[in-house]
């Protein structure tokens, strides 16, 4: 039996997308993920954070402003007893300007590559696990590995909304988690003690 987790797009998920966010003080956490991860968090979920940063690609930013900004998100996480377990991101472009990140690479979304990373390395069974995120390619991506997936109306999921192959439309990321996500889950233990109390 493989552990149940939820994937999260980053910008337009977790924080604001002002466009290729990579400085710490534009990094603006949305007030109700801390609640939304908690929830997940003590119902057991295993949590990751799947991002396309192509901006290190284009040379809008580096690795280094990158993963600056990472450490000050799990830091905000960590004060509030939220465990990521891994940030996976693909740095790469099709049409990039530094030459060893432009390519067509398996790890960008709506390619499948960084989920299914983190289904093999921390044995996660896809049919007990979400992804939340703000676009088209966030839930292709899910789909590609069987993993039901949420669309948000935060960051870019307006355009969306009407032309979607999301199993689920939320308002933001807590909503997500409590309608749909933990509200799946107490539906299935409903189902689960009725069928026990047929046996």
């Amino acid at each position: 039996m493989g552990e149940k987790a939820v994937f999260l797009d980053r910008d337009g998920v977790i924080n604001e997308d002002k466009g290729y966010v990579h400085k710490v003080e534009d990094f603006y956490i949305y007030p109700e993920v801390f609640p939304a991860l908690k929830k997940l968090q003590n119902a057991g979920y295993k949590l990751f954070i799947v991002t396309n940063q192509s901006g290190i690609a284009v040379g809008y930013y580096t690795e280094e402003d990158f993963k600056n900004v990472t450490k000050h998100m799990l830091n905000e996480f960590e004060k509030e007893g939220i465990k990521i377990e891994k940030v996976y991101y693909c740095p790469h472009h099709p049409e990039g300007i530094i030459p060893e990140l432009t390519m067509k690479c398996d790890c960008r979304k709506p390619e499948s590559g960084m989920i299914k990373q983190a289904i093999k390395e921390f044995n996660i069974d896809p049919s007990k696990s979400f992804l939340i995120g703000d676009k088209e390619t966030d839930i292709k991506a899910a789909h590609k590995e069987n993993i039901k997936a949420i669309l948000v109306k935060t960051g870019q999921g307006l355009k969306y909304v009407n032309n979607t192959e999301a199993d689920f439309i939320a308002e933001n990321i807590l909503d997500a988690v409590e309608q749909f996500i933990l509200g799946n889950l107490e539906n299935e233990n409903i189902k689960e003690r009725g069928n026990t109390s047929q046996a």
